[in-house]
């Protein structure tokens, strides 16, 4: 269980939050920075912050020829800066996975949830996993909705969806030459919990890091 002390409780209430990368201007020269994100609230009110972990020298270099496809991780803060949990990216070539823990690192946390990615050929698929590596949800992507990313229970797979992720178009300047994305996570369901909604929110930060920043491309 997550520890919510830091005010994540606004999160079981809000029924969509925006994840926002903060704009890198080093990409107009084609060089990676660390991602960042803020997550908020539709008036925009922070609710969370995430950071990748990666600093230094080896990190800067792996970011630059590894893109995605790098081992790192990312922390997930309150908006008090508390560390809530931790999302590790291990390496790998194919079917991408990202896996969640409580505390500030891998090592010092439990195991909360993972992201697999799936094969697919008319859909970019992916399951989302609970601390037991059993399927949640089940996140579908038809290659003609690109920017549309659709969540089921796993037990529901036909619907109706409880989720939507969307990505939302930033101008053509951001869009162009900046690795500023923004993600808009609709929650449909008034089942889901603090933690599915965590669980929803690094769903769009591996979606951002597997589709649409430039080195994954």
């Amino acid at each position: 269980m997550i520890d919510m002390h830091i005010s994540l409780t606004s999160l079981q209430t809000a029924p969509a939050v925006m994840i926002r990368q903060k704009r890198e201007l080093a990409e107009l020269f084609g060089f990676e920075t660390r991602n960042k994100y803020s997550i908020e609230s539709e008036d925009g009110t922070i609710i969370a912050y995430a950071a990748e972990q990666q600093k230094g020298l080896l990190g800067l270099v792996l970011r630059q020829f590894l893109g995605h496809w790098r081992r790192f991780h990312f922390t997930i803060f309150g908006p008090d800066r508390t560390p809530v949990l931790t999302a590790r990216h291990p390496f790998r070539f194919f079917f991408q996975r990202m896996e969640l823990f409580t505390g500030a690192t891998p090592e010092g946390g439990a195991p909360i949830g993972a992201i697999q990615q799936r094969f697919g050929i008319l859909h970019r698929k992916m399951d989302l996993l609970d601390a037991r590596g059993q399927a949640l949800f089940q996140l579908r992507s038809p290659i003609w909705r690109i920017w549309t990313f659709n969540i089921y229970f796993s037990d529901r797979p036909n619907g109706p969806e409880c989720a939507v992720i969307r990505k939302k178009w930033g101008g053509f300047l951001k869009e162009a030459f900046l690795d500023a994305d923004s993600f808009r996570v609709e929650y449909k369901d008034p089942d889901l919990t603090t933690e599915h909604r965590l669980l929803l929110i690094a769903a769009g930060l591996f979606l951002d890091l597997q589709y649409f920043e430039k080195k994954a491309q």
